[in-house]
């Protein structure tokens, strides 16, 4: 069996979420090969080809890619799968933008947030906000599976594969990148971060996540939100952990001020371990909590923040 994994990075540099892939892949059983697709990305195959248990680094370097457009990923991509029985990629907006599109050219079904892998046909993958486990056995000749990564392990590094440079994808293409608007900010990236801190609509305004940031910076967190906090305008839509955000897996993840609905739940549970301030006793999240304080949160997290 071959296995085709697509690099999740930023041209600069490789994420980690392409380590937990390989992780996945070699659950699948076979040969891995690493797709890296962008512009100017020498470095970053150079990085992938030191994964453990990379057998190849396919490269393509073009203009086009450098977004990671769907039109051109998808050409990229089933231009390739003669050569595999599988591809993965990370279950993050980038790859969730095109994977549909290779698996409709392939003719397949895809196989979203894969959570485990039992062998190389056979998926785990959570439905219903994470309350139920699926064991997906699919049939398909070609696997189209993204991974939740917050689920595996990375693996280590060691390997010394070689690169092949491919061609360029044909186009024309239709799309093209025009700008984009980006969040700057000194603290972690989310999915990345050790420490995630989180608020929800018991926060009340903008203006009190003022607290929750105090903290975070205290203790070099990353700042996270409930879907709740972002429709209510206290924080960007990047904030948001859960369902329909993002899936973060820290070592501390501290839930302050959230109730905790299966949907945020959904996309944090993972983490080891799980810290709870609210002042309603009975609020969801502390069946989930590893540590649970029932108090006002204006007056315990600053005297938290002041005690780190």
């Amino acid at each position: 069996m071959a296995i085709l994994i697509i690099a999740e990075h930023d041209n600069t540099v490789l994420k980690d979420a392409t380590h937990k892939t390989v992780t996945a892949a070699k659950a699948m059983g076979g040969d891995i090969d690493v797709l890296v697709a962008g512009k100017d990305v020498e470095g970053v195959s150079a990085e992938a080809a030191k994964i453990e248990g990379v057998r190849k680094v396919v490269a393509c370097d073009h203009i086009s890619l450098k977004r990671q457009l769907a039109e051109s990923m998808e050409s990229v991509v089933v231009d390739l799968m003669d050569r595999y029985d599988a591809v993965l990629a990370p279950d993050t907006t980038t790859h969730t933008n095109y994977m549909p599109r290779v698996a409709a050219r392939l003719d397949v079904q895809q196989i979203s947030s894969v959570t485990g892998v039992e062998n190389a046909d056979t998926f785990v993958r959570p439905i219903y906000a994470g309350n139920a486990m699926a064991h997906v056995q699919s049939s398909d000749p070609k696997k189209v599976v993204t991974v939740r990564t917050t689920a595996f392990d990375t693996t280590g590094e060691g390997g010394d594969a070689d690169v092949e440079a491919i061609s360029d994808p044909s186009g024309p293409f239709k799309a093209e990148f025009v700008s984009e608007e980006l969040t700057e900010s000194d603290r972690p990236e989310l999915t990345d971060a050790n420490i995630v801190i989180s608020g929800g609509r018991g926060i009340g305004s903008s203006e009190n996540f003022a607290i929750i940031e105090a903290l975070a910076d205290k203790l070099g967190a990353a700042v996270g939100a409930s879907r709740a906090a972002v429709d209510a305008g206290y924080v960007p839509n990047d904030y948001q952990v859960g369902q329909t955000g993002k899936s973060v897996a820290p070592d501390l993840y501290i839930a302050i001020g959230i109730s905790g609905a299966i949907q945020h739940l959904a996309g944090m549970k993972d983490s080891r371990v799980i810290v709870a301030i609210n002042k309603d006793e009975d609020a969801p999240i502390f069946q989930i909590a590893d540590y649970g304080l029932v108090a006002d949160l204006f007056k315990a997290v600053p005297e938290f923040t002041e005690a780190v």
